[in-house]
């Protein structure tokens, strides 16, 4: 069915358009045109005038949200429910993540995610396995036994998840240290389609570096999981910097990052290289005060997710919250924060020519937001949906 939405204002991704409506047409965006030029006779949706329609959320680094943790209940329908959760705040299209854990739960979450990938209206995206090939020294919440070096069997069953995600439009996104797997499989799995980011590492600049080459694409939430800038061992956080060719996602909740570091690293970064992460876990969108992982509780507080012991486990942040903080905290332009949380993450999993903007031929994942960014309505697939 062929639909119009009227009334807002239209922030296509690249311009802020006034006076201007979308077309919908089966699940895609059919036409971006002034009002006076809207074809006649469709359903029209007259939305609130002080409203904006943007781009859909990209979250690619979700955990849980609902009260549901993807590690916990690795299933289709755990990471649909997660997204169901997560779109409440703009989010329409994410990658539930599995961090490291036993190999049968982590084959569960990958054949889980597939099958959730073949709901468009569902908007899960493929997986991000954050994980098991990360370092020993820089764990962070992750279990320690759990944490392995890639063998053949492994990396054929990894490529093979690539291969068959990407058909069906979809990314598998992987997490590893540098120092951990070796160049030849580096090229191995970007060549089958996967995205590899650096994270959770010890990594040398120089390594880092090395693994840019060979094919690594991404930080994952640079600065945590990762040793501190010295002197004479700048580490992967100044890899990440000094990249340009690879984006950086960020934590911006104002707890896992300083807002002086993040706005050194936008000065840094060529334009597009930053993208907004949540990194959500179960207690986004509910108002429990605990959760579960590998056992152990953990507390919610202040803002923070945490162990008993006081590490990070996790945000307790959403994706419009995000993109606030972004403004608010960073003095980042909204049409850049915007950009950050849509735009940039879809080019970031290669899904930039059917994601991320509001032009004809994309999906028709949008969100419409409030001044204050609170969100009134999502799109998935061309899916309405208020909140």
């Amino acid at each position: 069915m062929r639909q119009l939405l009227s009334g807002a204002r239209v922030f296509t991704g690249e311009h802020l358009l006034e006076g201007h409506v979308v077309v919908l047409d089966a699940g895609r965006v059919a036409a971006v045109v002034p009002r006076e030029d809207a074809p006649v006779g469709l359903t029209t949706r007259v939305l609130p005038s002080e409203a904006l329609l943007v781009p859909g959320f990209i979250d690619i680094q979700v955990n849980g949200a609902g009260g549901v943790l993807f590690n916990e209940s690795p299933t289709a329908e755990a990471a649909l429910a997660i997204a169901a959760t997560m779109r409440r705040t703009g989010t329409t299209g994410l990658l539930p993540t599995f961090i490291t854990d036993e190999p049968l739960r982590t084959t569960r979450a990958c054949e889980a995610a597939s099958a959730a990938l073949a709901r468009p209206e569902g908007g899960v995206l493929g997986i991000h396995l954050e994980g098991p090939f990360i370092s020993p020294k820089r764990p962070g919440v992750h279990e320690p036994r759990y944490i392995r070096e890639p063998d053949e069997n492994i990396v054929e069953r990894l490529t093979s998840l690539a291969e068959r995600l990407a058909r069906a439009g979809g990314r598998l996104l992987m997490t590893l240290a540098p120092e951990q797997v070796e160049d030849p499989v580096i090229r191995r799995l970007t060549a089958a389609g996967a995205v590899l980011a650096a994270g959770h590492t010890a990594a040398s600049h120089e390594r880092a570096l090395q693994a840019v080459a060979a094919g690594v694409r991404g930080f994952t939430h640079l600065f945590n999981a990762m040793p501190p800038v010295f002197n004479r061992e700048p580490g992967p956080v100044v890899a990440g910097f000094s990249a340009d060719e690879a984006w950086c996602s960020v934590i911006v909740d104002g707890v896992h990052v300083h807002p002086a570091n993040l706005r050194q690293l936008l000065k840094a970064k060529p334009p597009g290289k930053v993208v907004l992460v949540t990194d959500a876990m179960p207690p986004v969108g509910t108002k429990e005060t605990t959760f579960v992982l590998y056992g152990r509780t953990i507390l919610r507080r202040e803002g923070r997710l945490v162990t008993q012991d006081g590490t990070l486990a996790g945000a307790d942040i959403d994706m419009a919250s995000a993109v606030r903080n972004c403004v608010q905290l960073l003095d980042v332009p909204l049409e850049e924060a915007l950009r950050m949380a849509s735009l940039y993450p879809a080019r970031a999993l290669g899904l930039e020519k059917q994601l991320g903007r509001i032009v004809p031929g994309h999906r028709a994942d949008l969100a419409l937001i409030q001044p204050n960014l609170s969100v009134q309505a999502t799109w998935v697939a061309g899916n309405e949906q208020w909140h």
